[in-house]
C-alpha cells in the first residue's frame, strides 16, 4: 500500500512532480514516529533557477526504470571545458538556444571555433574581407524523430524539399544509417553559416566507449566547445580521450614530443577516411589543427597522460617519455575500446603466435604488446573502423543535405585539398 495519502497522490499527479520527489516525501513520512497534523502538501511548482540554461554543467540524469548515473564531482572532466572568447561563447550559445527541439548535449568544433592554419583571418588582408569558415555543431538528442518533427516545423529551410515532404520519420531512418548522424549544412543563423549534425545520446556514448565507427569519437578527440553538457556524455568522453592516448602511445617510441602525440591522436579519425585519399579534404589538415591548437590539446590531454603508469611528461616540457616494455604496453593494450581490441586480436589470429589467447590471456597480451608489428596493425585496424562509416556518411549527404548543397560542400572540400597539396 502506498505511503502517500490519496489526496497527496492526486496533488502530485496533477502537478506532474518527478518520481524522486514523491519517493523522498514518502520516506520522510514513513520515518516519522507520529503523524503530524501540520504536514504541508507538496508545492505545485518549483522556484525557477537563476543559472543560465546553457551553462555547461552536467544535467541531472533521472530515470524511472533504473538508478541514474551518480552526480559527478565538480572537477570531473574539467579538462573538457575548453575556454573560448566571450564573443564566440555568446554566439555559440545563442545559436543553440535558437532551437526549440530538445537537445541533451551539444558541442561546437572545427576551424570556426578554434583557429587552424590554412584559414585566413576574418578581416582578410589588405582590406579585402575573407570568407569565414562554417561553424560546425553536433547535437545529441533522446528521440530523433521527435527532434526532426519539431525542427522541421521551426526551421523548414534547414531541410531539403524531399525531406520535408517525406517527414521526420524519413530523416530519423536515414540518420540511423552508417555512423548514425544526420547533417543540415549551409544554414544561415545569427549572421553566420552553420552546419549541424543530429545523433542520439545512446549512439554517441556507444561510439565513445567502444569505437564502433570512430565517426563521433574521433571528432571528440580534438578540441571542442561544450555548449550543453550531460553527465553521461562527460563520463564516456573521458573514457574516449583516455583510449585515444593509449592507442597513440602504442604507436609511438620511447621518447617523443607532445606535438607528435597530438598529431597521432588527431589523425585517428582521418585514417581510412575516403576524403583524405580523394580530392575532398585538406591533406595537411592534421598538422594545421595541431599547429594552432597545441595549447588546447595540452589542456585536454596532459592530466590524462601523466595519470597513466610508465609515462613521464613534466608540465613545463614538450618531451614525453614512456616505458615500452611488453608488460607496460600490455596495460594500454588490454584497455583499448572493445571494437578495436577485438579487431587487433582477429588480425593476429592466424599469425601462429607462441602464446595462445585461450590458454593465458595476460601472457598473450604481453606477447602482442611486445610485437614489432603492433603499431602497424593498430593503424590498419583503426583505418578499417573509420572507412565504412565515413564512406556511408559521405553518400548520405545526397539524402540529408540535397544535391545542390552536396555539390557546394564537395567543391569547398576540393579547394582545401588543392591548398593542402
Amino acid at each position: 500500500m502506498s505511503l502517500l495519502p490519496y489526496a497527496t497522490r492526486q496533488t502530485a499527479r496533477s502537478a506532474r512532480l518527478p518520481v524522486f520527489v514523491i519517493r523522498t516525501y514518502a520516506t520522510e513520512m514513513a520515518t516519522t514516529s507520529q503523524p503530524s497534523s501540520d504536514v504541508r502538501p507538496l508545492p505545485l511548482s518549483t522556484p525557477k533557477s537563476n543559472k543560465p540554461r546553457l551553462y555547461p554543467h552536467p544535467r541531472p540524469a533521472i530515470s524511472h526504470r533504473h538508478n541514474p548515473i551518480p552526480n559527478l564531482p565538480a572537477s570531473f572532466g574539467k579538462n573538457q571545458l575548453l575556454p573560448v572568447s566571450n564573443s564566440t561563447r555568446a554566439l555559440l550559445e545563442a545559436i543553440v538556444a535558437g532551437f526549440d527541439a530538445p537537445i541533451r548535449y551539444a558541442f561546437a568544433y572545427g576551424s570556426g571555433v578554434f583557429e587552424q592554419d590554412g584559414y585566413a583571418p576574418s578581416s582578410g588582408t589588405e582590406g579585402i574581407p575573407s570568407k569565414e569558415p562554417m561553424l560546425d555543431f553536433m547535437f545529441a538528442v533522446t528521440h530523433p524523430a521527435h527532434f526532426h518533427s519539431i525542427n522541421m516545423q521551426q526551421h523548414p529551410n534547414h531541410y531539403p524539399l524531399h525531406a520535408r515532404l517525406l517527414g521526420s520519420s524519413y530523416a530519423s531512418k536515414v540518420q540511423e544509417l552508417g555512423p548514425g548522424v544526420w547533417f543540415n549544412a549551409y544554414v544561415p543563423m545569427n549572421g553566420v553559416t552553420i552546419k549541424y549534425g543530429i545523433t542520439t545520446v545512446d549512439n554517441l556514448c556507444s561510439d565513445l566507449l567502444n569505437w564502433n565507427s570512430l565517426y563521433l569519437a574521433g571528432r571528440m578527440h580534438k578540441p571542442l566547445r561544450i555548449i550543453k553538457d550531460d553527465a553521461r556524455v562527460r563520463l564516456t568522453q573521458q573514457v574516449n580521450l583516455t583510449s585515444a592516448v593509449r592507442a597513440a602511445l602504442l604507436t609511438l617510441p620511447e621518447e617523443f614530443t607532445e606535438n607528435e602525440l597530438f598529431e597521432r591522436i588527431a589523425s585517428i579519425s582521418y585514417s581510412g577516411d575516403p576524403r583524405m585519399v580523394l580530392p575532398a579534404e585538406n591533406r595537411s589538415k592534421v598538422v594545421n589543427i595541431v599547429r594552432k591548437q597545441s595549447p588546447q590539446f595540452k589542456e585536454l590531454y596532459h592530466r590524462l597522460v601523466v595519470g597513466l603508469p610508465g609515462v613521464h611528461w613534466p608540465v613545463d616540457s614538450n618531451t614525453i617519455q614512456q616505458d615500452v616494455s611488453g608488460r607496460a604496453r600490455s596495460a594500454h593494450l588490454k584497455k583499448l575500446p572493445s571494437h578495436l581490441l577485438t579487431a587487433v586480436k582477429n588480425n593476429y589470429s592466424g599469425a601462429g603466435l607462441a602464446v595462445d589467447l585461450q590458454a593465458d590471456e595476460s601472457a598473450y597480451l604481453v606477447h602482442l604488446a611486445g610485437d614489432e608489428r603492433l603499431s602497424r596493425v593498430l593503424s590498419q585496424e583503426m583505418a578499417r573502423i573509420v572507412r565504412y562509416p565515413a564512406t556511408v556518411q559521405s553518400l548520405k549527404g545526397l539524402a540529408s543535405v540535397g544535391v545542390v548543397k552536396s555539390l557546394r560542400y564537395s567543391s569547398a572540400k576540393i579547394g582545401k585539398w588543392w591548398v593542402g597539396s
